[in-house]
């Protein structure tokens, strides 16, 4: 069993911190998502609408980039390092069709004004390895993280 293995089998000491459903009726075109606790309730809007709606590379690209910051904070707490409070993570999604179907691939521009480079650089490579996001797409999408 190699590590990537071993961190993806549960054990007895991990514990579940948080749960959310979602349900999904109808597709992207002429869909709904509602989350179980009724927060989240969106029709999505199709590819290329005009339509004011959000869609799942748009909340994928929100969490991701929140899970990231939080990541980042964590790193820093661990370190001792105060973060500025401007500190920022932009995540850019994008949907691609090839002769394979659609995949993703995304970006995320990490800015940590006032962190010298070296600093926010080993900040960004820790939080990279323990944000959930990050690892639930190791190895699956392209990905690029960058100091903005």
């Amino acid at each position: 069993m190699t590590l990537l293995d071993q961190e993806r089998t549960a054990t007895q000491d991990e514990k579940i911190t948080y749960t959310t459903r979602a349900h999904a009726t109808g597709g992207r075109d002429n869909g709904a998502f509602r989350s179980s606790d009724g927060h989240l309730d969106v029709k999505p809007a199709p590819l290329g609408s005009a339509r004011i709606d959000t869609n799942p590379e748009q909340l994928f690209a929100a969490g991701w980039s929140a899970r990231f910051e939080r990541a980042i904070a964590l790193v820093a707490h661990r370190w001792k390092i105060a973060l500025p409070a401007s500190r920022a993570v932009d995540a850019e999604v994008n949907l691609r069709i090839g002769d394979g179907g659609y995949v993703l691939s995304a970006r995320l521009s990490v800015s940590l004004p006032g962190i010298e480079r070296a600093v926010a650089q080993a900040l960004v490579d820790e939080a990279q390895q323990i944000c959930p996001y990050s690892k639930a797409t190791r190895g699956n999408i392209d990905v690029a993280i960058n100091l903005v």
